[in-house]
């Protein structure tokens, strides 16, 4: 038997009024909830900020954000030894202590009755130097070539492919794995193995498995010790509905990682990414920084035959099409989570107007990572050095060439000379100095404001108050009529207004 219950017209009218009620009381709660937190101002602490995104932008007025390129420098090394070649590539660079390493794949590619050679295994060598600049291939004396033990191959086997070191932060680091490195285990498919180092020259291998198994591995593939968030975290390729991609996974020991996940690139076109050459930047290891390899296949079209070396692309194209139609730049991209990534699409590093050189596919290649030199200007400050590759599969051999940038100077916050402003998010800050990178011309200026949130400015730090700015420096203090100290205003919510002519504005921080 089968009851029928019907309920009366009037509490079902009174039902979807409460059923109404609450879905307008859950919505009012989230927007309030979304509100208070967009307004919430940004703990910034003492941490440098950079211009690289809109984190710290609230509204700007005649000012725009500007990508600055590197400055090609001298070439720094010849990879023309018997055992590496046309092929040398995916760099690893970083500072330890009074010295620079360098890590790199030696390789010599080869095209020959339309057929691409091989002449020799390929190997992991090794490079150091005392300045970033000039840079010496010791003997190391550990693996053997053509009878010899008088060269510089650090590592062998499948994972000299890829294999890409870092010195390891971790305080619980044991002393026999101060340096760690990643590299293929096998075939490319199967993984990526892991490796450790007292002394960043003899490796052994971390177990007999890979540790990453999920993705292609065909590229340069890193880890590092991530201080901020106390966990390691790779980056490796993948591929994404048949493009070249970037996956991530972090993990607590090296040995034991996470599922891994794909990249995020709000806004950003659909384009194949080589590698990806991701590291906090140490200045304000907070942020990561990242210089993905653009690869783009042009077709064999007109233009190929205006580009460099002509003849020797239709070679390499005997071979495979896009050995010659491929070309390859850099990009730049940051990231303030690790996952979710504001990647620029104009070139970073573009080929260039060359004679020869920077035009093929596998040119252009930034190492991992940009370290800080001496300048050879005499009194100028110290800047960044980046290195790129370049006379990719021609000869026997391939460059590895310098680029420099000022210190934090990838992108700024530029104003024209009739000027502009930019104004922040309200922050919260702790120190009691204000300190900028900029640079103005000669008739260029820079006044700051501090203000309430309400956009009314504190008494002592209005712009009337700011000492006027102009110059060029990696640090200035910033002062105003009662002299520089703001510590009285820490801890609580402030914006400030930039107002620029002629200027550009590359990183703040307030310090003690």
């Amino acid at each position: 038997m089968v009851f029928h219950f019907r309920t009366p017209r009037s509490v079902c009218r009174v039902m979807a009024m409460v059923l109404c009620l609450l879905l307008t009381l859950t919505f009012t709660l989230t927007v309030t909830v979304n509100v208070v937190q967009a307004q919430a101002p940004l703990d910034i602490s003492s941490r440098m900020e950079l211009f690289i995104d809109d984190y710290l932008i609230e509204s700007m007025d005649g000012v725009a954000p500007v990508l600055h390129r590197p400055i090609p420098r001298e070439v720094v090394i010849d990879h023309n030894e018997p055992w590496e070649g046309s092929g040398c590539g995916y760099h690893t660079i970083f500072q330890d202590g009074d010295i620079f390493r360098m890590y790199y794949k030696a390789w010599q590619l080869t095209v020959r009755d339309g057929e691409l050679l091989r002449p020799h295994d390929t190997f992991a060598a090794y490079a150091e130097s005392d300045d970033g600049i000039h840079w010496k291939k010791p003997e190391l004396g550990l693996f053997e070539y053509n009878n010899s033990m008088k060269n510089n191959i650090v590592w062998v086997g499948p994972a000299a492919h890829d294999f890409t070191p870092f010195k390891d932060t971790n305080p619980d680091c044991r002393p026999d794995a101060v340096y760690k490195a990643v590299g293929m285990s096998g075939k490319m498919q199967e993984g990526l193995a892991a490796f450790k180092s007292p002394d960043g020259i003899h490796w052994s291998r971390i177990g007999t498995e890979p540790v990453i198994t999920d993705g292609a591995f065909d590229s340069q593939n890193l880890a590092f010790w991530d201080t901020v968030r106390g966990e390691y975290r790779a980056y490796f390729r993948d591929f994404r509905d048949g493009l070249r991609d970037i996956k991530t996974a972090t993990s607590a020991d090296f040995v034991n990682w996470s599922e891994p996940v794909w990249l995020e690139y709000p806004g950003a076109p659909d384009e194949q990414l080589y590698t990806n050459q991701i590291k906090p930047y140490y200045r304000a290891p907070h942020i990561f920084i990242g210089f993905p390899t653009r690869y783009v296949d042009r077709g064999w079209t007109d233009s190929m035959k205006h580009l460099p070396e002509y003849e020797h692309r239709k070679l390499r194209a005997a071979a495979n099409q896009r050995y010659g139609s491929a070309l390859t730049d850099a990009l730049f991209m940051t990231s303030r989570d690790g996952r979710t990534f504001l990647r620029h699409g104009e070139a970073f590093l573009r080929p260039g107007l060359r004679n020869a050189d920077n035009w093929a596919y596998g040119d252009n290649y930034i190492a991992w990572h940009i370290i800080e030199t001496k300048s050879d200007i005499p009194g100028a400050p110290d800047e960044l050095s980046l290195y790129a590759t370049e006379s990719y599969w021609t000869g026997n051999s391939s460059l590895l060439r310098r680029y420099t940038l000022r210190i934090d100077g990838f992108i700024s916050i530029q104003a024209p000379l009739k000027g502009g402003e930019l104004i922040t998010r309200p922050i919260i800050f702790q120190g009691n100095s204000l300190v900028i990178n900029y640079s103005t011309s000669a008739a260029g200026s820079i006044l700051i404001e501090i203000q309430d949130t309400e956009g009314k400015h504190v008494p002592g730090f209005s712009l009337a108050d700011c000492q006027e700015i102009f110059g060029d420096a990696i640090e200035r203090t910033v002062s105003w009529a009662n002299g520089s100290g703001v510590g009285k205003l820490a801890c609580k919510p402030v914006q400030l207004r930039f107002v620029m002519k002629d200027a550009d504005l590359y990183s703040i921080q307030f310090r003690e």
